[in-house]
């Protein structure tokens, strides 16, 4: 896709996100992606040597090899969302194997699933495509409907499947976030020391993150003061990359009132503005300055308008610095054919020489 259709799909924003300069936080002090990054960022920590190779691997594998960009796959909605649901508009993922197929057919970096699916097509693929197992999930059968992630594999499970990273959800903010931080990021270290990579889904899940004032409601859960922090609490136990929702609006903090949290003046004021670029970039910043990489997910299936926004929020997230996108259902929840063309619509947009960090 060309520089001049990704201004199209863009429509009246495309001015504002194209030209935007970002004043708040400099690109000047971020680690941004690049060919080099395992070399420049990875090998300074105190990942072990067969992690920075299956970084390596992540980064060199699908259209945007040796970019320094990822674009992943991820299907866990069949536990997350139940199948039916999942699965309905395009019944042909019920198979594990179609699942395996998309990625590779889209060109991405890696997909990111569930045990069983990884079980039930490793011997024929596993060296074709990189894995990235999803250790744990919030499902949909108990009565009445709970929200905690809970493990339903093993780090052990995804050496033995020949997965080159691991992935994890944390619902920081909600009840059951203490247990969670603790189970993961036992997880983490013990995915590092057999050699895999770590992605973090920082999400926050908690009734009360939704605040009604003068009989309107606004939703904080994907504010970029609270997700900027749950991004930071996620590079705390060693994810590797996060994954994160893009910002919609900011002051979560300040919206749930006095004795939540701690704030600074200059988190509103100097360090993001109104801009969408500015509001994913404080996110960016969260994860240690870029050195942990950011990408955002790509959301619900809305039907049409699936390729603007999903090219929408490719370039917010690569103008702020991130280093992906990793999009599902706006993908499988359609003909095969369609998914590839809004997968490959993405990955463009970080191909696209002309659309630069602000």
């Amino acid at each position: 896709m060309e520089f001049g259709k990704i201004e199209a799909l863009l429509g009246k924003e495309a001015e504002s996100l194209l030209t935007h300069k970002c004043e708040t936080i400099s690109k000047d002090l971020l680690s941004l992606p690049g060919p080099d990054f395992v070399d420049r960022v990875v090998s300074m920590t105190d990942r072990p040597i067969p992690v920075m190779r299956a970084m390596q691997t992540l980064f060199n594998h699908g259209r945007l090899a040796n970019t320094g960009y990822i674009s992943i796959l991820p299907v866990d909605q069949g536990i997350e969302h139940s199948a039916g649901a999942s699965f309905g508009p395009n019944p042909i993922y019920f198979d594990p194997e179609n699942i395996i197929k998309l990625a590779m057919e889209a060109g991405c970096n890696a997909v990111a699933t569930t045990l069983g699916v990884l079980g039930a097509t490793a011997r024929k693929y596993a060296h074709k495509i990189p894995f990235v197992l999803k250790l744990n999930h919030n499902e949909l059968l108990t009565y009445p409907n709970q929200f905690d992630q809970v493990l339903f594999a093993s780090v052990k499970q995804a050496y033995d499947l020949g997965a080159v990273a691991v992935g994890a959800t944390i619902y920081f903010g909600s009840p059951e976030s203490t247990r969670q931080i603790q189970e993961i990021s036992k997880a983490f270290h013990e995915a590092h020391q057999m050699g895999m990579a770590t992605i973090l889904w920082c999400y926050l899940r908690n009734s009360a993150f939704k605040v009604k004032r003068d009989d309107v409601v606004t939703d904080y859960h994907a504010s970029a003061d609270l997700t900027g922090q749950a991004n930071h609490l996620g590079v705390t136990i060693e994810a590797d990359i996060i994954k994160q929702k893009l910002p919609v609006n900011n002051g979560g903090y300040l919206a749930m009132g006095k004795g939540y949290g701690k704030t600074s003046k200059a988190m509103y004021d100097k360090l993001t503005t109104e801009h969408p670029i500015d509001l994913a970039r404080y996110q960016v910043a969260n994860c240690y300055m870029g050195r942990a990489g950011l990408i955002n997910s790509g959301g619900a299936s809305g039907g049409e308008s699936d390729l603007s926004e999903a090219v929408r929020t490719a370039v917010v997230n690569k103008r702020a610095g991130g280093m992906g996108l990793i999009l599902g259902r706006k993908a499988f929840q359609r003909p095969m054919s369609e998914g590839v063309e809004i997968i490959n619509a993405v990955q463009d947009v970080y191909l696209c020489k002309e659309i630069t960090v602000a």
